[in-house]
């Protein structure tokens, strides 16, 4: 955007990732490293990297104030203080760039969100403790819970989160899914019933609106006999996730009536 003049553009994209990457997420992802000694110093290091870079990044826009803020980081780090407009602009380094690190931080947004997604539904207030149970769970689930139920339980405010077997019958739960791993807040003394199945009739509605968008991909001939097969193939594979999704909702429901 930059070099096309487009400052209308390139402010929108570093807002978007300031106010929604950087503070809503990596800043709140970083307050349980920040409390353990063996995290904190290398934390610390990367928000300061990552906060001079927005800056520089944010300079041509609003010089003074990225200046001032620059001067303070500068004292911070113990950096001889320099202006911020004869620092180089900050390119991308794609030894850098890791995609197993970006899908564990999607998968722990979704689970996050997924329990303040039932908080706010079923208005139980965000700093009540909740106990929590996984079922359905695959090996990149498995890692992503021993490597990151700090972070789990700190931002979810959970109290714990226990695993159920495929073949253990889960407590009557507000569900949320992470994948196809399914996440349940056990609802006694906490639900409102029709709140609840209001809540998975929204959910099983957009559901089987994007299975029909899958399924009506898969019914054109043209699309099926023209696209490469791995295209046809992950078409097949979001129907399958999808369906899977819709009887799992559709069989909380069935529990949810039954209360």
């Amino acid at each position: 955007h930059l070099k096309d003049y487009r400052l209308d553009l390139m402010s929108h994209e570093l807002y978007e990732f300031v106010w929604h990457d950087y503070c809503d997420w990596y800043l709140e992802l970083s307050k349980p490293l920040l409390a353990d000694d063996k995290t904190k110093a290398g934390t610390q290091a990367t928000l300061l990297k990552v906060l001079n870079e927005i800056l520089t990044l944010l300079h041509p826009i609003i010089p003074f104030i990225t200046e001032e803020i620059y001067g303070q980081c500068c004292v911070l780090t113990g950096k001889d203080s320099e202006s911020l407009m004869t620092q180089a602009y900050p390119e991308i380094e794609n030894d850098l760039i890791s995609t197993k690190a970006e899908e564990e931080v999607q998968w722990l947004q979704t689970f996050i969100l997924g329990i303040r997604q039932i908080r706010g539904e079923m208005n139980i207030p965000p700093s009540k403790p909740l106990p929590c149970f996984v079922q359905n769970i695959n090996d990149s689930d498995q890692h992503c819970l021993n490597t990151h139920s700090q972070v789990l339980n700190s931002l979810a405010k959970l109290e714990n989160i226990s695993q159920l077997n495929a073949n253990d019958e889960a407590p009557e739960s507000a569900t949320a899914l992470v994948g196809e791993m399914k996440v349940l807040i056990p609802l006694a003394g906490l639900i409102d019933k029709e709140q609840e199945a209001a809540r998975l009739n929204k959910e099983i509605e957009k559901l089987n609106k994007q299975r029909a968008q899958f399924a009506g991909k898969l019914n054109n001939e043209k699309f099926v006999s023209g696209a490469p097969e791995a295209v046809v193939n992950k078409e097949k594979e979001k129907l399958a996730s999808v369906e899977n999704s819709i009887a799992d909702l559709s069989t909380q429901l069935e529990k949810i009536a039954k209360l």
